[in-house]
């Protein structure tokens, strides 16, 4: 069965960084006390996001969780997180649980499609593809994952519309604040640090690698630092991350960055809230220009 879409959509070629098939009779049980999300509605919702936390709640990979073709199969997939980091994290765990983890990454390839209209078929496994929804731009997107061995999709190889290319991405991703792991949070910061906790966390869902500190995040209702949106001129900078400073103090790195067509360019920084408010101005050292400007504060 195809993807529907409309032809205003555009289409991003892409190769996961991840795509792990896990199987096994308790391989459901297992992924869902490690998984940060809830995953007893996967079969209705086609796939589920969240994250591998280590035990003090950081954020170790991202991935989706799909259901594959066959009872006890599912797919562990991620368009940042690699394929090592995922599959050791998940083997560290396996003791006499019946769960098998095989690393397909090379063997899988997808295409990302964008716009308004986009319209899911079937998610789940469609004509030996998985589609799912993705997490791209703050609209509407739907990603298909395919054997590379099989060939494209037809309707992806007879495509003649709008392609986009990996920059046009990241600055729909860095627009949509929508952050990368490990590239914006990672092992050194926690969910809600980048705003991760409404979209993949889930608090009802019982124990999980990680979930006490959610519980106690929660129950604290806040964060000592932000990943938030920030604005420079000139270049983007060269080496990244970068320490930022305000009056001459450390108070957060520049995660991602890219050039934004009118010039300059806009990025994503993870920065301390104790020294940040709408009207402070950044600088790329500690006696350097400040001409960073801060989007957005909590």
């Amino acid at each position: 069965m195809p993807i529907n879409f409309s032809t205003s959509s555009a289409i991003f070629r892409w190769r996961p960084a991840c795509w792990l098939r896990i199987t096994g009779a308790d391989a459901l049980i297992f992924l869902q006390g490690q998984f940060s999300n809830d995953l007893r509605a996967l079969p209705a919702a086609g796939g589920v996001y969240g994250l591998w936390l280590s035990l003090k709640g950081r954020v170790i990979a991202d991935s989706f969780v799909l259901s594959g073709s066959v009872p006890g199969e599912f797919w562990v997939g991620s368009y940042f997180s690699a394929a090592l980091v995922i599959r050791e994290r998940l083997e560290s765990h396996i003791i006499a649980d019946d769960v098998t983890v095989e690393d397909v990454t090379g063997e899988w390839a997808g295409i990302t499609i964008l716009g308004a209209g986009v319209v899911h078929s079937r998610e789940g496994t469609t004509d030996g593809a998985v589609v799912f929804r993705g997490r791209r731009d703050g609209g509407e997107s739907a990603e298909c994952v395919y054997r590379i061995a099989a060939g494209e999709p037809v309707w992806a190889e007879a495509w003649d519309g709008r392609q986009v290319s990996a920059v046009d991405m990241l600055r729909f991703r860095i627009a949509a604040r929508i952050p990368a792991v490990p590239v914006d949070v990672g092992p050194a910061d926690l969910p809600n640090e980048a705003g991760l906790e409404k979209d993949a966390i889930s608090y009802m869902k019982g124990c999980y690698l990680g979930q006490e500190v959610m519980a106690r995040l929660k129950s604290m209702g806040q964060v000592r630092r932000r990943l938030l949106p920030v604005a420079g001129l000139g270049d983007v900078p060269a080496t990244l991350p970068s320490g930022l400073f305000a009056g001459g103090r450390a108070v957060g790195e520049l995660r991602s960055a890219v050039a934004k067509a009118s010039g300059g360019w806009s990025g994503l920084a993870m920065l301390s809230l104790l020294h940040i408010t709408a009207e402070t101005k950044l600088a790329l050292a500690a006696d350097g220009a400040a001409e960073i400007g801060v989007l957005d504060t909590p």
